[in-house]
């Protein structure tokens, strides 16, 4: 079995040490020039840039975000040790981490640096998914002749050349499909590459926890607990009709990524369809005024990523999640386009209130954004409508004095009593 240098790209017989360059950094698989699916993920993306352009913040805990009242957005790895984690509250983080570095968020770089990472990533194939502004799939079939090597070996120079230009880490993943692609790049970070083929998928899949699926958050591997699936192979062994008997469309879906199934192709134009955001609860929530509160945090993510792409949607959705797993999906379209996080909330606060009812108890909820136009389309108004086009202007407003000062400069009373429930 041939090897692949991490350090120079060479392929050779395997050994311990590169035959080209003499790395030791070798890696070896049976499919390594048969898969093509890549999961590029850049490794503590907020707080590597940070560190890049402050070298004494090297070697210590750095958050980036927080601030008096508001959420970490991300840390480096040594900050994580400590039990740091992205969207947990300041305080938390300070208890945790006494001696963490707390640095306000520079967005308007992040963007940029993203962006440049993105165009390295067009320049192998246009056949690149974003997920964020820090992570995409990529789909490199068919490119062996257009760049001399396998998928594999063009994803090694990418790597190479991301952290020799721009100065970062970035971790890959490498599979048959994008389920284990994105799976595959969480094995070996930060700067890891990692290799799931389809004769070992099924066997990798068996053991592991059923929270490492997509979409399986704390509620849910309760929920599936109770029911004596605790492992990916329980599920797959509980079969498709049981899963989807009991958990309707969702089920389903569990049950082919338990046998590694995964037909979504990589979609250049995915970002493009909507922009959203969603949230799974620890604990099922009946409340409305607390569901309220959480769409309003979410409402606001979205609106800032619908500004940041210059973009306004005239189609809203709601997503709800029950404690019986059933999903529920309410959509509202508006006679002019919006990027306004208030005109996202009421329209998603009108499609809620007749589903909380104060029985039903809720483990997701999600607000998404459709039917895309340009943002200097949006949210004119007209003669009867004096209020969106000051909505607009105080929005305007708040999301350049976020993108000078950082995101926890202007709080809402609805969103910080939302960040008071974490």
């Amino acid at each position: 079995m041939a090897s692949l240098c991490r350090s120079c790209a060479a392929v050779s017989d395997d050994g311990a040490k590169c035959a080209a360059c003499g790395s030791d950094r070798l890696l070896s698989h049976d499919e390594l020039t048969q898969i093509s699916i890549a999961h590029l993920d850049c490794d503590a993306f907020y707080a590597t840039i940070e560190k890049r352009d402050d070298p004494s913040l090297e070697g210590k805990p750095v958050v980036v975000g927080g601030g008096v009242r508001g959420v970490v957005s991300t840390c480096c790895y040594i900050a994580r040790a400590y039990g740091v984690r992205s969207a947990m509250p300041a305080f938390k983080a300070r208890q945790l981490c006494p001696d963490a570095v707390f640095v306000k968020p520079r967005m308007s770089l992040y963007v940029q640096e993203g962006r440049r990472v993105r165009k390295m990533m067009q320049a192998l194939t246009p056949l690149v998914e974003p997920l964020s502004i820090d992570e995409a799939f990529m789909d490199l079939s068919g490119t062996d002749a257009l760049h001399g090597g396998s998928p594999a070996q063009s994803l090694v120079k990418l790597q190479n050349a991301i952290e020799q230009e721009i100065g970062i880490t970035v971790s890959i993943g490498l599979s048959f499909n994008k389920f284990l692609a994105k799976t595959a790049s969480d094995f070996d970070k930060p700067r890891g590459f990692s290799v799931i083929g389809r004769a070992e998928a099924l066997d990798f899949l068996t053991s592991r926890k059923v929270g490492t699926l997509p979409g399986v958050g704390p509620a849910a591997v309760a929920a599936l607990g109770d029911r004596g699936l605790h492992t990916i192979g329980d599920l797959r062994a509980a079969g498709k009709l049981k899963l989807q008997s009991v958990f309707g469309d969702w089920g389903a879906r569990l049950f082919d990524l338990a046998n590694a199934h995964d037909p979504r192709a990589v979609d250049p134009e995915g970002e493009r369809k909507s922009i959203s955001a969603e949230t799974t609860f620890n604990e099922d929530i009946a409340d409305r005024e607390e569901l309220e509160d959480i769409l309003w945090t979410l409402c606001d993510k979205v609106a800032a990523r619908a500004r940041a792409s210059d973009l306004a949607g005239r189609t809203i959705t709601l997503k709800l999640r029950d404690q019986k797993f059933k999903s529920i999906t309410r959509r509202r379209t508006l006679n002019e386009p919006t990027l306004l996080a208030a005109r996202l909330f009421e329209q998603g606060r009108a499609l809620l209130a007749p589903e909380a009812n104060g029985r039903t108890r809720f483990r997701l909820i999600g607000i998404g954004l459709a039917d895309f136009a340009p943002a200097d389309e949006a949210d004119k108004g007209d003669m009867f409508d004096s209020k969106t086009p000051k909505r607009a202007a105080a929005e305007s407003a708040v999301a350049k004095a976020r993108e000078r000062f950082g995101p926890d400069v202007v709080k809402t009373g609805r969103g910080l009593r939302a960040e008071e429930q974490d």
